[in-house]
């Protein structure tokens, strides 16, 4: 269920915007992990577009974004994903010729021919959420419950990932972060691949019917790997 308030704009946007700008992956170049995040939101929830932003002061910046090609950022007016970072529970639009956002500028999604949005907020450890990992579809589509969970465990790792990336990169261990991007990145790629098999056996995949079950496990299992890194990096002395 949607709860916006009535303002796109926090009241607690100043130390937002720091949380985020401490992170510093905003306005960065591509890297495989974000990419692979978005891959397999868009594979799992049967969606063309799926897109990780990040919310800045005036603008929204995709730092993930696979079926919008060339998009890398619009104005902060102009995007759901502005309107997905003031609810901790999934943001969603079945139908937006039918129901839009009151705070967010129709036109942008009224052009390019989009019609269902599903939002999950990018919270981090300081309770500021970020930015949005969202999937995005041009037909109308229900949400169920199941589904908003599994997007917000799909964000949930994400915004693991951005912090462990900044422990890395603020620690000066870049080379470190490049080797765990890419152990990071084989595990999601056998989730897709998972997926991908999953579907062409059943058609499509339903949370219902018990058919993410395999995968949800390997999330948790994900998880799990990330809580781990993410222990290490804390305890280790920046180099």
């Amino acid at each position: 269920m949607n709860r916006l308030p009535d303002e796109l704009v926090p009241s607690n946007d100043a130390s937002r915007l720091r949380s985020l700008h401490n992170y510093q992956v905003l306005n960065t170049t591509p890297e495989p992990i974000f990419d692979e995040y978005v891959a397999l939101a868009a594979q799992l929830f049967n969606l063309p577009i799926s897109l990780l932003s990040l919310v800045d002061e005036q603008e929204v910046f995709f730092k993930a974004n696979t079926g919008l090609p060339g998009l890398e950022r619009v104005a902060r007016p102009d995007s759901l994903c502005s309107a997905a970072i003031l609810q901790n529970e999934v943001l969603a639009y079945g139908d937006l010729a039918a129901e839009g956002c009151s705070l967010v500028n129709p036109v942008v999604a009224k052009s390019a021919g989009l019609r269902f949005y599903a939002g999950a907020a990018l919270k981090m450890p300081d309770g500021h959420n970020i930015g949005s990992l969202c999937v995005i579809g041009r037909e109308p589509r229900t949400i169920s419950s199941e589904e908003q969970e599994l997007l917000m465990r799909l964000a949930e790792l994400t915004s693991m990932t951005i912090e462990l990336r900044s422990y890395y990169l603020r620690q000066n261990r870049p080379a470190e972060w490049q080797q765990t991007q890419q152990q990071l990145q084989t595990l999601l790629s056998d989730e897709a691949a998972m997926a991908r098999y999953l579907t062409s056996r059943l058609g499509t995949l339903s949370v219902l019917n018990g058919e993410h079950a395999p995968i949800q496990q390997r999330l948790l299992a994900l998880r799990h790997i990330l809580t781990t890194l993410l222990a290490g990096c804390m305890a280790s002395p920046a180099k």
